[in-house]
């Protein structure tokens, strides 16, 4: 199978088109022929050194945890999935390839009305957003900071906040702030005075703040937001211990993952593609992920499997 791996570590560049072998199901487990890919900075890390809990070291290693395709091949033990069934899912590495094998249990089925393109890069935005929030307590009433709303994972939050029934502030560049005006977001712009802004909008004082840009905004989070319990961050890991605020501990699952892929169907949920890169344009991907926090999500498109 074609695949985009590396064999060092190092920047985008060390990512290239590979011919490997194809994986295998095993009892438990599914083949999925992957049709796209969502790209997230996770797999940026392992591809500059990081080598997450459980992982072998060794090389070559296909980025990607999260993907849709079609079933080929299901394992002994499985109920419930069949051959040529359309699913999106998620998994720790390996989902830049042609093929990638799970347990059953951490597909879903893909709604007709979900794009392959949304359904490949879905999983980290809801699946992340969704652990965050629940470990902020984030509910009915509460005034929540969100950094780097528009991306992927604050696309997701900023709606999710909402279904709650929590007011959400957005930080994003301006020409963002109409879309998060249709999430239903108060955009702010960062930069010098981001505070004194946000304690504009919120008179009533910010209850808690998802950080998903760090630096400055990781700061003013801490300013505004008394009980530092209720900040989390996505990205200031290191500092997260010191500083006393949470990162985000939960587990990924189908069922949270087929519940926000039916509301995207029914038109109750938004998830933008930023851009779509093929297979052979993965570094170009790793490239863009690295530049900063844009609107929506970046995924890697794979042509059907000879």
């Amino acid at each position: 199978m074609n695949a985009a791996a590396f064999s060092e570590f190092g920047g985008p560049e060390v990512l290239r088109v590979m011919e490997l072998e194809a994986p295998q199901a095993g009892p438990g487990q599914v083949r999925v022929r992957v049709r796209a890919a969502g790209v997230q900075p996770y797999d940026a890390a392992v591809r500059a050194g990081w080598t997450p809990p459980g992982v072998t070291k060794e090389l070559p290693r296909i980025p990607g945890n999260e993907f849709a395709g079609v079933i080929d091949q299901v394992g002994e033990d499985v109920t419930g999935v069949s051959l040529g069934a359309e699913v999106l899912g998620f998994t720790q590495l390996g989902a830049y390839a042609e093929y990638v094998v799970v347990p059953a249990t951490d597909v879903t089925a893909k709604p007709a009305g979900v794009p392959w393109e949304a359904a490949g890069g879905l999983t980290a935005g809801v699946q992340t957003a969704e652990i965050a929030l629940d470990g902020l307590g984030v509910g009915e009433g509460d005034t929540v900071l969100i950094h780097a709303a528009a991306g992927s994972v604050g696309t997701a939050a900023v709606q999710i906040a909402r279904m709650r029934g929590a007011t959400v502030i957005g930080t994003a560049r301006e020409e963002n702030h109409e879309y998060l005006r249709e999430l239903g977001a108060i955009p702010v712009v960062y930069g010098d005075g981001l505070a004194d802004r946000v304690r504009a909008l919120a008179p009533g004082g910010v209850d808690a703040a998802l950080d998903g840009a760090g630096g400055q905004a990781l700061e003013v989070s801490l300013e505004l937001v008394k009980d530092r319990r209720r900040i989390l961050t996505l990205v200031e890991h290191g500092k997260a211990a010191e500083l006393g605020i949470r990162l985000t501990q939960g587990v990924r699952t189908a069922e949270r993952l087929g519940r926000y892929a039916k509301l995207y169907a029914e038109g109750a949920f938004a998830f933008p593609i930023r851009r779509a890169f093929p297979l052979e344009q993965a570094a170009d991907a790793h490239r863009e992920i690295e530049t900063g926090h844009g609107r929506g999500k970046l995924v890697i498109t794979i042509a059907a499997a000879r």
